[in-house]
């Protein structure tokens, strides 16, 4: 496929995420196609996406883009919207947010692979925006920017050939909000780098590792661990950080972003890793699953698909600190499978997902093409 006229799109390129996990084998696949996204912070990618040609929309010259990206939310759609990629056969973006609303070649083949839509616009508003979480100029401002940004992602999923959803809780979305199919491509996790320590031996500890962002549900783990006194480790950074920290006890520690060894030196000594919200796909939890350390997660969203209740973890059913303090207490007694653990990790394995993804873009591309 690398002869056909190919070009990535993605939101944005400010650190390591899934998104960014499916952009480095769809590189690997076209390895002639610019990526064309929203703004680029140098460093932040993978040797692999920092040598490729990035393309970046007028956002990356506004000021501070780099600590307030967010606030630019409002010129998203129009930056997407101006990309040109009038010379492309085939555009593939992977979107969370609005690279899904790319304006491509009306005789071009456009494929979405959709980690969900925009989440803050939709399932996930009341945990941004909901009661309590808006200043009274936020209040007045925000809804009708958020309604605005609903009526341009209905409409502009039209311009989308075939969505692809990184899991079936997605899809479900999917046909909801845009009211059309969504095929299943689990998303990839280096399984050859995530694997079991040569001791099984665990520390006291149960490990987060997420963005700190309001539908995480951190505050629940948290609380959790400020009643019953278990020591909880979290990595990742967001901007719920600083409440996050006012509202911890001392059993709670922030470890900041990590990655490579210090990350995988942690899922493998945890107890469990701990899922507190509801996750589109959850790659953390294949991630810990892949070294050997089951998942206490909420059953709802991607966990349905990545953990086997009762075999690779365990399953809370409602959002809420008793809930996830009955199941802590069933988890003493989980008996702890690395081998069986593993084998579930590997069924979402980066060839596995690569392989899938070659075959499902080539039968795409020949369906279209014998359209025409």
């Amino acid at each position: 496929m690398d002869k056909i006229r190919t070009a990535l799109v993605h939101d944005w390129l400010t650190g390591q995420r899934g998104g960014e996990k499916v952009l480095e084998v769809l590189a690997e696949v076209f390895p002639q196609a610019p990526i064309f996204t929203l703004f680029h912070f140098p460093g932040s990618q993978v040797p692999a996406l920092e040598r490729r040609e990035i393309r970046t929309s007028f956002l990356e010259r506004m000021p501070f883009v780099r600590s307030r990206y967010r606030s630019y939310l409002p010129l998203f759609p129009l930056a997407a919207e101006l990309f040109d990629l009038q010379d492309y056969e085939l555009v593939v973006s992977t979107s969370h947010c609005v690279a899904k609303g790319v304006i491509p070649n009306p005789d071009a083949l456009h494929i979405s692979y959709i980690h969900s839509p925009v989440r803050y616009a939709w399932n996930q508003y009341s945990a941004y925006f909901g009661p309590g979480k808006l200043g009274p100029l936020s209040r007045l401002v925000v809804p009708p920017i958020i309604h605005a940004l609903r009526v341009w992602d209905v409409a502009s999923a039209a311009r989308v050939d075939r969505f692809v959803a990184n899991s079936a809780a997605v899809a479900r979305r999917i046909a909801k909000y845009y009211r059309r199919e969504a095929d299943v491509l689990h998303p990839p996790v280096d399984t050859d780098f995530y694997t079991p320590g040569p001791s099984d031996a665990r520390g006291d500890y149960f490990l987060i590792v997420s963005a700190l962002v309001p539908y995480k549900r951190i505050d629940l783990a948290i609380a959790a661990a400020d009643l019953s006194g278990f020591r909880l480790k979290v990595v990742g950074t967001g901007p719920d950080l600083k409440g996050l920290r006012r509202r911890s006890g001392r059993s709670v520690e922030f470890l900041g972003a990590l990655g490579g060894e210090d990350l995988r030196r942690l899922y493998r000594e945890a107890r469990a890793l701990l899922m507190p919200g509801e996750e589109d796909f959850g790659i953390a939890a294949v991630e810990a699953q892949a070294c050997g350390t089951p998942v206490i997660a909420y059953g709802r969203g991607g966990a349905l698909e990545t953990v086997v209740d009762g075999t690779t973890g365990l399953l809370f059913s409602e959002l809420n600190v008793a809930s996830l303090l009955g199941v802590l207490d069933k988890f003493r007694s989980f008996p702890c499978n690395r081998e069986t653990l593993r084998a579930q990790a590997l069924r979402f394995s980066r060839t596995v997902f690569r392989e899938k993804l070659e075959a499902y873009l080539r039968a795409r591309w020949t369906e279209f093409k014998g359209a025409r």
